[in-house]
């Protein structure tokens, strides 16, 4: 089973809000989700996020993958840093 952080919408159309989810690789995007670790919204200025460092932490330790608009959102609150090069 391959694990994933991702962003789960939710709002109404054309007014967007995300929740910060850790889900397995195969389900839907707004589907079933093990954990639920954060919200963003994009639509306020500046950017709302809200997110339980800990679990994340947590799951990134346990091997979690984080899609790329949720490793810029990581990097912004200094949970992922860039690689090495």
């Amino acid at each position: 089973m391959s694990v994933k952080i991702r962003l789960a919408r939710h709002g109404a159309k054309k007014r967007p809000f995300y929740r910060i989810v850790v889900a397995d690789n195969e389900s839907p995007r707004d589907g079933r989700f093990l954990e639920k670790i954060g919200t963003y919204n994009p639509l306020q200025d500046p950017v709302a996020v809200s997110l339980d460092e800990d679990r994340a932490r947590y799951w990134l330790d346990q091997g979690a993958i984080p899609t790329d608009t949720v490793k810029g959102i990581f990097k912004t609150k200094g949970l992922f840093s860039a690689p090495a090069a």
